[in-house]
């Protein structure tokens, strides 16, 4: 059960990475769209897991690769946004986030 302030740290650390992901995509990220679905801080607010949804899905384990590579960058753009809300900028670590992969295959299966 995450507390209210990681719940807090969690939705504004989602909107923050959102806006770094629709400025850079264009150019760091082979004009992908990457869309952050949700974050989740550790309780000790050290580290947080950003789950991504990338679109179009061809290439996409290059592209995750290409921003685990840019992730410092990435934590610096973010620290200067949110700097002077948060004490500490948490390490950030990056997931696929395949749940609308699982849905649609739900929903296959099920009209089948």
């Amino acid at each position: 059960m995450e507390s209210t302030r990681q719940q807090k740290i969690s939705r504004l650390l989602q909107k923050e990475l959102a806006e770094i992901f629709q400025r850079e995509a264009r150019t760091m990220f082979m004009g992908k769209m990457i869309s952050v679905t949700v974050v989740r801080v550790t309780p000790d607010l050290g580290l947080a897991r950003a789950y991504l949804s990338i679109f179009p899905t061809e290439g996409i384990r290059e592209v995750l690769k290409e921003i685990r590579i840019v992730n410092p960058k990435i934590r610096y753009m973010l620290g200067r946004k949110v700097g002077k809300q948060i004490r500490v900028i948490p390490e950030l670590e990056f997931y696929i986030d395949d749940s609308l992969d699982y849905i649609d295959n739900l929903d296959n299966l099920l009209k089948s």
